[in-house]
């Protein structure tokens, strides 16, 4: 029995599923995984951190009160509770939780297996390696602050 109409026969249904099967096998997965993570809400309920200084879009001060541009990049994250002020040195991201605290600090990258770090009592950490890729920090800390900030490439 033959359910297909329009012309189509067995034939060129199967030549036309066969092209549709191959055209999905040619989607690298990292790019089937990104679209799976756009429209999945994972830590429904972290508050966002929004990246709100970041010194290389900072105005660049006057030529005659420094000499030389400063080495260390700076990048501060603000949510409503807490704020993450980082450090971008040459082979590691220093971090303190402000105002100072424990904390659980989650490294979630692309193309690593996620890291979980502590901090120390005043809320100072460092992330070494520096992530190759994007990455964003999950942030936990006393009186159910959970905090995350948006996906950065360094």
């Amino acid at each position: 029995m033959n359910v297909v109409t329009d012309g189509w026969d067995d034939e060129e249904l199967l030549a036309a599923l066969r092209q549709a099967l191959a055209a999905r096998r040619a989607v690298p997965p990292e790019f089937v995984e990104a679209g799976k993570n756009a429209f999945a809400w994972h830590n429904i309920d972290a508050e966002l951190a929004q990246l709100t200084y970041d010194s290389t879009h900072a105005p660049q001060l006057e030529a005659a009160t420094r000499a030389e541009s400063a080495s260390i990049r700076a990048l501060t994250f603000t949510s409503a509770r807490i704020t993450l002020e980082l450090e971008v040195t040459e082979n590691s991201l220093l971090g303190q939780v402000v105002p100072a605290q424990a904390a659980t600090i989650d490294v979630e990258a692309h193309d690593s297996p996620d890291t979980q770090i502590a901090s120390d009592e005043i809320g100072c950490f460092a992330i070494q390696p520096i992530p190759s890729g994007p990455f964003r920090l999950h942030c936990r800390a006393a009186g159910g602050i959970n905090v995350l900030t948006g996906w950065i490439t360094l």
